[in-house]
């Protein structure tokens, strides 16, 4: 007899199918859900690709923070320029070259102000992805920032981030 170790409750062996909430809107076909996919990724990166980018040395794109200053102070990615949200419209021409595609984020999955960033980005001619995590997620893979006191690290949250090794394997 084979014992199942999964906390998840076993479905009744009836003979007739568990029909699912997870497909009541059935999957994309294939082809659509590829084409969803490629989209998605040509507006999002993540803090996982940004790190290894920045940790490589890579200059072709500019992480763009756009959070208030009492926030930037808190902590940020090295290397990031700050650019608020609502300053945007007035400061992207001096801190950014239209060449170069910029990285945003704000403060994590909760917060809409890196899309709104991006969009007001875009809206003036740049290229643009979003950092989904945030700064949030950043701090929580254990990555360093820069704050007003110096730099600071925390470890990894193991909850988010692999703690026994560099790669989550995807």
């Amino acid at each position: 007899m084979t014992t199942t170790t999964s906390s998840l409750p076993q479905p009744a062996r009836t003979g007739t199918p568990v029909l699912s909430p997870v497909l009541t809107t059935p999957p994309a076909a294939p082809v659509d859900a590829a084409a969803y996919f490629a989209a998605r990724l040509a507006f999002h990166t993540d803090v996982a690709d940004v790190h290894a980018s920045l940790a490589a040395g890579a200059t072709d794109f500019v992480v763009v923070d756009s959070r208030s200053t009492p926030s930037w102070d808190q902590g940020h990615i090295p290397g990031a320029v700050h650019l608020p949200t609502a300053q945007i419209s007035r400061l992207a021409a001096e801190f950014l070259d239209p060449a170069v595609p910029v990285v945003v984020h704000c403060w994590g999955p909760g917060c809409d102000g890196a899309t709104r960033a991006a969009l007001a980005l875009a809206r003036l001619g740049y290229r643009v992805k979003e950092m989904i995590g945030g700064i949030e997620y950043w701090i929580r893979e254990g990555y360093a920032v820069d704050t007003w006191e110096g730099p600071r690290q925390l470890p990894a949250d193991p909850l988010t981030a692999p703690v026994d090794s560099d790669d989550c394997g995807c």
